[in-house]
């Protein structure tokens, strides 16, 4: 099988490439936005980066070309001045799936978010719904997983938790009461896998969430105890940090906005876990836990 990555130096994309970069039937196209990014990435025989301009569909075309299926992983939370998620999110979804209908490929996978949706009032959470819709629309076979917190090693999830728990005092923004389902990050590796293989016919969006239910409060306790020591627990109280990030992201025009803020003290909930339908035995959070400290 052969399949294509777009955004694969993010850490999704390392993680999933690590994880397959022994599997010598699995042959993976790398693509990245730069040369200086190709050293970011695992180095094995079955790993062939390429360089993908989403504005020229040409690069785009050539990138995917000779592939089984594309997983797209490119995409962003935090704008940049020159970032803006209809560039990344919206605008470069719909480059590849333009590309992924000219090679007629076998199928289309994209790595969502839980809360996208294209009438979203949150930029974020209405840039994936509108990625996800022009994914619909096409009539491609593709599968589409809305995730929560992913958790594992060099994770951004995983490291700002480690970091957040390891002092003897720390503050969350309003505390922390926000539930959350983190997902391990080698059960999403395995949902993709299984989705390339499958490549059912039609369009699938599939919510899959992690075995545990808990606030962000009571997980940083968790990973505190198991490194040892016990944490208190301050507030940040939300009100105030969206008033400073509007006015600070406002002058750098990016950065860390309200909306970022309410993408992370979201409560992640789904209706269904798809876990069973993507062949997952989920792993516990104890375990997944585990792992991450271990890194």
């Amino acid at each position: 099988m052969k399949i294509a990555v777009t955004g694969a130096n993010s850490n999704v994309g390392i993680n999933f490439l690590t994880e397959i970069s022994s599997n010598e039937s699995i042959q993976i196209t790398a693509g990245v936005r730069s040369k200086s990014a190709i050293k970011l990435l695992p180095e094995s025989s079955n790993i062939h980066p390429t360089v993908i301009d989403y504005n020229d569909s040409a690069s785009l075309e050539k990138g995917i070309e000779g592939v089984d299926c594309v997983v797209h992983l490119a995409g962003i939370l935090i704008e940049g001045k020159h970032t803006k998620y209809q560039q990344a999110n919206v605008d470069a979804t719909a480059a590849v799936v333009a590309a992924v209908k000219t090679h007629n490929l076998a199928h289309l996978i994209f790595i969502s978010v839980i809360g996208a949706d294209q009438n979203s009032k949150n930029e974020y959470f209405r840039s994936k719904g509108l990625a996800e819709k022009a994914i619909q629309d096409s009539n491609l076979s593709a599968s589409i997983l809305r995730t929560p917190i992913l958790l594992g090693p060099n994770t951004a999830g995983g490291s700002s938790l480690i970091n957040t728990a390891r002092p003897e005092k720390t503050k969350l923004l309003g505390g922390g009461y926000y539930k959350m389902r983190p997902l391990d990050i080698d059960d999403l590796n395995t949902a993709i896998i299984n989705c390339a293989e499958k490549s059912l016919p039609g369009c699938k969006t599939y919510e899959l969430v992690g075995p545990e239910a808990i606030s962000y409060r009571d997980l940083v306790s968790r990973v505190a105890s198991m490194q040892g020591h016990a944490v208190k627990i301050g507030t940040i109280p939300i009100g105030v940090t969206k008033l400073m990030a509007k006015l600070t992201s406002f002058i750098k025009d990016g950065g860390f906005t309200p909306a970022v803020i309410d993408v992370i003290t979201q409560d992640e909930e789904v209706a269904q876990n798809a876990d069973v339908e993507l062949g997952l035995n989920l792993t516990s959070l104890e375990t997944t836990l585990k792992k991450l400290l271990e890194q």
